[in-house]
């Protein structure tokens, strides 16, 4: 963040926005999530209902539910439902024959039924996103990335600052010059809540599913309501980290695709030039 060259762009210097360690853990963990995710909905393929508390019987009212008539594919979220004929609960296999499970092939690790070996692809990249992710923070510690570019300064939690961001990314306008050189509030806000309240949400709801560590630590099945529970809020936590994921996607495009890759390929980005100049 500290350095900068001039190139033959002229008043659009490149300067380096992202170390080492933080363009190490965003391209693994781009793979793990992916995994994850994927693999997470052929799991929820063996039983596509979510319930609370300590529910969970097929007999028992699910909040939500993806399922299949003779002929119809169908989402259910509380009292109301909606046809999802061809993309979720019924829908046709790359041999063109139909199937009544809730996610489709595409979306799945691995593509064709196997709960057993999602599992394994699940569990096996969770203690990857784990270990990332400690590492991340050890060597956030020593760079001091989170002190020095997450962390929030005087005045930006304020607000009228917080909606003054709002308003100028809902009219696509994004920081340029040398405010496009910091995150701004809203990237702060977001990676601290992916970084410190999704993705150990995500971690602790798995683990009370687990029946190993429902004897080790009981207080996990208390902390989050039951089984159940933590399972459909590791089912919303997902949710949220895939629809943080497309915003992201979202903005890189909107932002130059171009710039933002390299920059977390090398670590240089090109200042944009401000509006006006």
């Amino acid at each position: 963040m500290r350095r900068a060259k001039m190139a033959d762009a002229g008043d659009r210097p490149l300067v380096y926005r992202h170390r080492l360690a933080t363009r190490l853990w965003h391209w693994l963990n781009a793979l793990i999530v992916i995994v994850m995710l994927m693999s997470g909905l052929m799991i929820f393929n063996a039983h596509p209902r979510l319930y609370w508390g300590q529910y969970g019987a097929n007999a028992d009212r699910a909040w939500l539910q993806i399922g299949a008539s003779p002929t119809r594919g169908m989402l259910r979220i509380g009292d109301r439902s909606w046809d999802t004929t061809g993309v979720l609960g019924r829908w046709k296999d790359r041999e063109g024959n139909v199937q009544t499970r809730a996610f489709p092939w595409w979306a799945t690790i691995p593509s064709r039924y196997s709960l057993s070996a999602a599992r394994r692809w699940h569990l096996a990249f969770a203690w990857l996103l784990v270990a990332g992710g400690l590492a991340f923070l050890v060597a956030s510690l020593f760079n001091r990335h989170i002190r020095r570019d997450l962390l929030p300064r005087r005045g930006e939690l304020a607000p009228g600052n917080i909606w003054h961001e709002i308003a100028d990314h809902a009219r696509l306008r994004l920081p340029a010059g040398e405010a496009a050189r910091r995150y701004n509030i809203l990237q702060k806000l977001s990676y601290l809540g992916v970084i410190f309240g999704l993705l150990p949400l995500l971690v602790l709801t798995g683990l009370t599913m687990s029946p190993g560590m429902n004897a080790a630590w009981p207080w996990l099945l208390d902390l989050f309501g039951g089984r159940q529970s933590a399972r459909s809020i590791h089912f919303l936590c997902a949710a949220a980290m895939l629809l943080f994921i497309l915003v992201h996607l979202v903005m890189v495009v909107l932002a130059g695709p171009f710039n933002e890759v390299r920059s977390m390929v090398t670590g240089w980005f090109r200042l944009p030039r401000e509006r006006g100049r």
